[in-house]
């Protein structure tokens, strides 16, 4: 198949850009120093692939994302970094044989763990992402909490993604270390062996978790590419540019399409004025485009990009290889 025969606005991932990203990374963290996170992707298929690169833990942030990796063969070792108030689907999971560790920052979610059966969590400690997370010095009592009702407490998990587009490099460096420092202060005082934190924007820097969550790497976006990281753009959205105007054209790929929190999507070539529900409206610069053509447009963000299409195709330059389902979307 041509991907001039695909519907359109469609999903296209560069099978030899994704398997060099992969090797990239599992070359910088190797094993279990990488746990990868799948909400990037939601694609078993591709998890696999990750897996067969020497990962044999992941982290989710659904549980959904949990049941349906655990449907494929893939929950050997699944952590779910996120709370959650209704555990008693992961509990059914655990009780078939997965492995499922559950992210508590209150005695609430613990309370949670306990009720829905899951025997492992970690404690999750705010870093400075005024997000979820436990106070550090909150850790320590937690994780006595916990014990004393029976859980295991694998360690700690940290995540400082505020600071993952942060530049310049010194400064990112500088604030990485001072929110890892709170991480590992709530490490000494929780135990266990996993400190869990980081991500693609941070990976390169983080040297105190024992195990880092990225996922963007796999696919990148275009937020992330302009940091500099050894990674190719691999995903894109092909669309059918359906107007050209004196100035302007318009490709058939808009919001319903796109995650757009990082800011608009990029047309190499070209200039993006805006985009609108069913639309990406742009300067064409040299770009000689008439109707029907079909372009790229690269998202600013890949993981709501990813979950807005059922599927994903995998190509080689212009030729199809193979359609992975987007499998893990919904919650």
């Amino acid at each position: 198949m041509h991907v001039d025969d695909l519907v359109t606005p469609a999903l296209l991932v560069e099978r030899g850009a994704l398997r060099r990203n992969l090797d990239t990374m599992s070359a910088a963290l190797p094993g279990t120093r990488l746990r990868p996170h799948v909400k990037a992707h939601k694609c078993t298929s591709l998890a696999r692939w990750q897996r067969d690169n020497g990962h044999p833990g992941f982290t989710c942030a659904t549980i959904r994302e949990c049941e349906v990796m655990v449907e494929h063969g893939l929950g050997g070792d699944l952590l779910l970094a996120n709370e959650v108030v209704d555990a008693s689907r992961l509990g059914a999971l655990v009780r078939n044989g997965a492995r499922i560790t559950l992210a508590v920052d209150s005695r609430e979610t613990i309370a949670a763990a306990l009720r829905g059966n899951v025997l492992e969590v970690v404690i999750d400690v705010n870093v400075g992402l005024p997000r979820c997370g436990c106070p550090p010095e909150k850790a320590g009592e937690l994780a006595e909490l916990a014990r004393r009702n029976g859980l295991e407490v694998r360690g700690v998990m940290g995540y400082e993604g505020h600071l993952m587009m942060v530049r310049p490099e010194e400064d990112q460096r500088r604030m990485v270390r001072e929110s890892m420092e709170k991480l590992v202060a709530a490490a000494r005082e929780v135990g266990g062996e996993l400190v869990s934190a980081g991500g693609t924007g941070t990976y390169r820097l983080n040297e105190w978790a024992t195990e880092i969550q990225a996922g963007s790497y796999a696919l990148m976006d275009s937020a992330y590419a302009e940091l500099g990281h050894p990674f190719e753009q691999a995903l894109f959205v092909l669309g059918t540019v359906i107007s050209v105007s004196a100035d302007h054209a318009v490709v058939d790929v808009g919001l319903k399409a796109l995650g757009m929190d990082h800011g608009n999507p990029t047309i190499p070539g070209a200039q993006v004025w805006f985009c609108s529900d069913e639309h990406t409206t742009f300067a064409p610069g040299a770009l000689k485009l008439r109707v029907g053509d079909r372009i790229r447009v690269v998202p600013a963000h890949v993981d709501p990009t990813v979950a807005y299409h059922e599927a994903m195709w995998l190509v080689d330059g212009e030729q199809v290889a193979e359609r992975w389902a987007v499998d893990m979307r919904g919650w």
